[in-house]
């Protein structure tokens, strides 16, 4: 018997919405994550484009354990002395609140080539709407998923 390798005559993209509202960070990240390689199919292969198209929306909305939302994120600007950071709260109630939930799953995929084509089927909304309404995706209701697995 062969191993089965797939081809890109064989991928078959959806559209998958997520409500991240009341959902916690990591528990989201993962799942997308694991949704954008491709993971949850049984043709997966390793070194193709298998993932679905994500959308995410209510990223402001999200959930954080512990003191998460006071850790920080550090970047560097190239110049001398250039090292800046802001806490996770500053960036959600910032411009830009889609950056925590896009940082923790581009941290959940391996840093290479593919990983950053995947990254590009991934949209994060900080809002309740999004474009996409003629892609006709499918929702996935990651928050039942979750309160499925944890302890009451």
């Amino acid at each position: 018997m062969k191993t089965f390798s797939a081809t890109p005559a064989d991928i078959d993209k959806k559209w998958i919405l997520i409500d991240a509202e009341g959902v916690v960070l990591g528990r989201l990240a993962s799942i997308v994550a694991m949704r954008l390689r491709g993971k949850h199919k049984p043709s997966f292969t390793p070194h193709m484009d298998m993932g679905d198209n994500v959308i995410v929306i209510n990223a402001d909305k999200i959930q954080m354990t512990g003191k998460k939302r006071d850790e920080h994120f550090y970047w560097h600007t190239g110049y001398p002395g250039g090292i800046k950071s802001r806490t996770k709260q500053q960036i959600l109630d910032g411009k830009y609140p889609e950056r925590v939930v896009m940082q923790a799953v581009k941290r959940m995929l391996p840093g290479n080539k593919l990983s950053r084509t995947q990254m590009t089927n991934l949209r994060i909304y900080a809002g309740g709407e999004h474009p996409h309404e003629a892609q006709s995706p499918e929702v996935l209701d990651v928050k039942a998923m979750n309160k499925k697995n944890t302890r009451s």
